[in-house]
């Protein structure tokens, strides 16, 4: 569960979870689609921000061969695409 003094870590480790659990292949998604609405709310603004560098880094990384950035919303926001 995701309150107000979750670590960026434990943010972190959750997103991949969800993203290899949640997201099917071929689907694109955000960052942001990896939390339910009131727990992406929970986080700070700072957080979020963060949290999309870091899984943008690991997309680009350890995880090139499971996801690829495919663009960015109007928001300025990454969307991924599961491989």
């Amino acid at each position: 569960m995701v309150t107000k003094d979750t670590t960026l870590n434990e943010l972190f480790e959750a997103a991949c979870l969800s993203a290899d659990t949640v997201a099917q292949s071929g689907e694109n998604f955000r960052v942001k689609d990896l939390f339910r609405g009131v727990e992406w709310n929970r986080i700070p603004k700072g957080l979020r921000t963060k949290l999309g560098a870091m899984f943008f880094a690991y997309v680009n990384g350890d995880a090139k061969s499971k996801y690829e950035p495919v663009g960015k919303t109007p928001q300025n926001q990454q969307i991924y695409s599961k491989r």
